[in-house]
């Protein structure tokens, strides 16, 4: 039989649902992962290296397979998956947060507290990335038909000047923010839970998107923050994944550990702003 790890309590009242964090602790959590990528850098620059040559790989294999209509899906989806992609930097942050020794091989091979949970919670992140890109292919179809994929060269003068790709730009703007959401409210916080503590997957989502939910200002402001980053990052051909996305799985341990309460990560942004005044 297999056992799952003990379910987590309830969330008490005093659990991350009223904290009145300032918007701008978002760009503290970001100068948070900045600091750890700092420390022992090449450990975190070898991890984004390894995610931004996936990424390469994957887009050519895209337009060798000729399904290049996928690749602004794709890339929207990656969004859906980076937090499972960032669980060894979570790690890395966790062991310097608590003083322990961190490797490469600590980053790679990690030992998640809640086991094969974690592995349940990105393929349903992985499920909701396929159906996204799936919808995404549905809604191409209802505005121009069943016309094959005109190109990279000629989407954009259709987008932009016509009726139809108006009104596609618009209703896919839509329904994949509404994807992107959902998506994140369920995994922001969900994968370092599941990688700090005993727990399932859907107590962890769970708490995800409560946390969310009851610090939703602060939280918008991140999601803004992880936009721009990411945008920025595919715009110059995914070479800025190199940096931005080390920097961006270290922040989010720290934003996970501020809404836990966890005085250690109080403690760290206050060091901040030491050092910054």
């Amino acid at each position: 039989m297999i056992t799952l790890p003990p379910t987590a309590p309830p969330l008490r009242r005093d659990f991350g649902w009223s904290r009145n964090l300032p918007v701008t602790v978002a760009f503290k959590w970001l100068a948070a992962g900045w600091a750890d990528f700092r420390n022992r850098p090449g450990l975190s620059l070898a991890y984004g290296l390894a995610v931004f040559l996936v990424s390469i790989a994957i887009v050519a294999g895209l337009f060798r397979l000729d399904l290049d209509y996928v690749l602004f899906p794709a890339l929207a989806g990656f969004m859906l998956t980076g937090p499972v992609i960032a669980l060894g930097l979570y790690e890395k942050s966790r062991r310097l947060q608590r003083g322990e020794p961190v490797g490469l091989s600590a980053m790679i091979l990690v030992r998640p507290r809640s086991g094969g949970q974690v592995i349940f919670t990105g393929v349903l992140l992985m499920l909701l990335m396929l159906l996204w890109m799936r919808a995404a292919v549905i809604l191409y179809a209802l505005f121009f038909g069943l016309l094959p994929f005109s190109g990279f060269a000629d989407i954009l003068p259709v987008l932009m000047h016509t009726p139809s790709g108006w009104a596609l730009l618009i209703v896919g703007t839509l329904v994949g923010g509404l994807f992107a959401a959902f998506s994140f409210a369920i995994s922001v916080f969900s994968l370092p839970m599941l990688l700090d503590e005993r727990t399932d997957s859907l107590t962890a989502m769970g708490t995800s998107m409560a946390l969310v939910w009851n610090n939703l200002a602060v939280m918008v402001v991140w999601g803004g923050i992880v936009l721009t980053l990411v945008t920025l990052s595919v715009a110059i051909g995914l070479l800025g994944l190199i940096v931005v996305f080390p920097v961006l799985g270290h922040a989010t341990w720290h934003a996970y550990r501020t809404m836990r309460q966890d005085p250690a990560a109080d403690i760290a942004i206050e060091q901040l702003d030491g050092a910054e005044s």
